[in-house]
């Protein structure tokens, strides 16, 4: 009697692990691939992203059916595979302020 009781608990130890394993790794990871996989079909031209590698740009061209995504990265083109996008962050906007500032500076230098 003593035996099964050995083996009841040794069993119920193994499953509390897989479970507890299940439940702090292999669902979160999960969780994040679906979510990567989501942003990624999400992508669309002027979007601003950052790769695996650091670099940051604005999505010129999305090729779902290749993989890839053209990124512009000020003036310079560069092609990436889709899986290389580590995030998607918001397009930079220009403030409307900066542009009134352009404005004026050049109507004053014409003046002169």
């Amino acid at each position: 009697m003593e035996e099964v009781n050995n083996l009841l608990g040794n069993v119920i130890s193994l499953v509390l692990i897989f479970a507890l394993m299940y439940f702090l790794v292999i669902r979160p990871q999960q969780k994040a691939q679906k979510d990567k996989q989501t942003m990624i079909q999400a992508l669309k031209k002027g979007d601003a992203v950052v790769t695996i590698g650091g670099l940051h740009g604005i999505v010129d061209e999305v090729n779902q059916g290749q993989g890839t995504v053209v990124l512009d990265c000020e003036g310079i083109y560069l092609t990436f595979e889709l899986g290389a996008v580590a995030q998607a962050k918001e397009p930079i906007k220009k403030d409307p302020t900066e542009e009134k500032i352009e404005e004026t500076s050049v109507t004053e230098d014409a003046t002169v």
